[in-house]
């Protein structure tokens, strides 16, 4: 059984999220708890395999059918993939968890509808990191996209409008992704990335080459909301369905973002001029986003919305680690793509508690939220630090690589963005702290018109509080997580 656990990674969603809906039919919360619980057995086998990788020092190689590769579908899972896995299946058991109060009230139709989509959107992000065939990745991401387009349109307002949006902006991005690898393939003859990376060398100065990495660069780029790519972003995450909110904003835009690291890193090498080029322009497309993320973030009053903005501002923190280019700039683009995951999260989980309590709220009508709500409250805290990046949370470490990798490349600029960048969001995330700390006159509203504490239901503050905790505990293992799993599967290009 255990040598089964790559492929039951997405085969235990996939089926569970297939069977939802009649499940769901004869007991209207049935199908959601199925969901659940193979989500919570792709966790399982999620941190099997990320335990054999460290512990054998190699990648596991599992072939669909028994076919051998490249003719054959393969999965592969290192430590870096193996990590993005256990990430994602730890968020998603959260968020599904946390999801089930806004569906009571629901019939099972909604219901079963609902769990099949974020069933099927934890398949399509899975399959991502772990296949190791370039067909395949764009089928898990069109899984991906569509499903993340039906969980935003569940949004109700105007959900529908801002996932149609989305939906047309991810149709041309998964489109370019998909010539980038007719480009490949008709170069190389192959679909395998392993077999992909030894037959491209010949070609890696040619035109196909760079057409095929400017259509994947952009493709990508789409989908991970880079600046300025992301317009689609903003709207997506502020009318999102509150329940699946914290899983589309904490880890959506991630994944494109590995997929990225895969090829650049892993795949083509960067001792290129055309990818060495990409990672330059991924650079200036970073410091943008930074700046414009979180000036952005500043004229925002609603509370999703500024963190939409802000989350294009730390997509940009990744791109700028990608295009510094040294050990320390991956490892602090990798550790981001980690830590941001669950800091974007929390705050979207505590944003959706406040909204089950008390429907939309304005950001300056957050007054006496820390009596009502504690747990909320110092969770939003702990994230909140963590953004700026205060030690000892997690944010303050994936910054400090950040730093350090510029700093050994003589790239001190990005030392001074990412200086500034902290800076304003301490700004727009003290407001937050001040809104819910200081009691001002006029932000005394439908909270304080609630007699004691408000919790909110285990299933919603038990997935809160693991969000709290986890951000602690990446910052306090943060050097282990670096030194034990990360520096274990680094690229090649770093270890000579």
């Amino acid at each position: 059984m255990i040598q089964h656990c790559p492929v039951l990674i997405v085969l235990l969603p996939l089926t569970a999220a297939l069977l939802c809906l009649l499940f769901s039919k004869f007991n209207k919360n049935l199908g959601s708890w199925l969901v659940i619980g193979s989500i919570a057995g792709s966790l399982a086998c999620s941190l099997q395999v990320l335990h054999q990788t460290l512990t054998s020092g190699e990648a596991i190689h599992y072939w669909m059918g028994n076919w051998e590769p490249p003719l054959g579908i393969e999965f592969v899972i290192d430590p870096l993939s193996a990590v993005m896995a256990v990430l994602i299946t730890f968020i998603s058991l959260m968020v599904a968890v946390y999801s089930k109060p806004f569906m009571r009230k629901e019939d099972w139709l909604h219901i079963g509808g609902y769990y099949t989509l974020y069933g099927l959107l934890t398949v399509g992000l899975c399959g991502m990191v772990i296949t190791g065939d370039m067909f395949n990745l764009y089928v898990y991401l069109e899984v991906m996209s569509l499903s993340g387009y039906g969980l935003i349109a569940m949004g109700g307002k105007k959900s529908m409008l801002a996932a149609f949006r989305y939906m047309l902006i991810g149709t041309i991005g998964a489109s370019l992704y998909l010539i980038s690898v007719a480009y490949l393939y008709a170069m190389t003859g192959t679909l395998n990335m392993a077999d992909l990376g030894e037959r491209i060398m010949p070609y890696l100065s040619s035109p196909p080459f760079a057409l095929a990495v400017a259509c994947l660069f952009i493709g990508f780029g789409i989908k991970m909301a880079l600046f300025p790519l992301h317009g689609w972003q903003p709207d997506a995450y502020n009318f999102a369905h509150p329940g699946s909110a914290a899983f589309i904003a904490g880890v959506m835009s991630k994944v494109p973002a590995y997929a990225i690291i895969r090829f650049f890193f892993y795949i083509f090498g960067v001792n290129n001029p055309i990818i060495s080029t990409a990672l330059t322009v991924l650079g200036i497309l970073g410091i943008g986003g930074v700046l414009i993320g979180s000036i952005m973030a500043l004229a925002q009053y609603d509370f999703r919305r500024m963190l939409a903005y802000s989350s294009v501002a730390q997509i940009g923190y990744i791109a700028i680690g990608l295009a510094i280019g040294n050990m320390y700039g991956f490892i602090g683009a990798v550790l981001h793509i980690i830590n941001h995951a669950f800091m974007k999260s929390a705050l979207f989980l505590v944003i959706g508690g406040i909204q089950y309590r008390f429907g939309e709220i304005n950001l300056y009508r957050l007054g006496g939220l820390n009596k009502k709500m504690t747990l909320s409250t110092i969770t939003v805290t702990l994230a909140a630090l963590s953004m700026v990046g205060i030690p000892p949370t997690a944010g303050f470490f994936s910054k400090w690589y950040l730093m350090l990798g510029a700093y050994q490349g003589g790239q001190y600029f990005y030392i001074v963005i990412l200086v500034i960048s902290s800076l304003l969001n301490a700004v727009y995330f003290f407001r937050i702290l001040e809104q819910m700390f200081v009691q001002h006159e006029a932000s005394l509203t439908e909270i304080n018109r609630h007699e004691g504490k408000l919790g909110l239901p285990p299933e919603m503050a038990i997935p809160i509080l693991c969000a709290g905790i986890g951000i602690l505990v990446l910052g306090f293992y943060s050097v282990d997580i670096v030194d034990d799993i990360l520096k274990s599967g680094l690229p090649e290009v770093f270890l000579r």
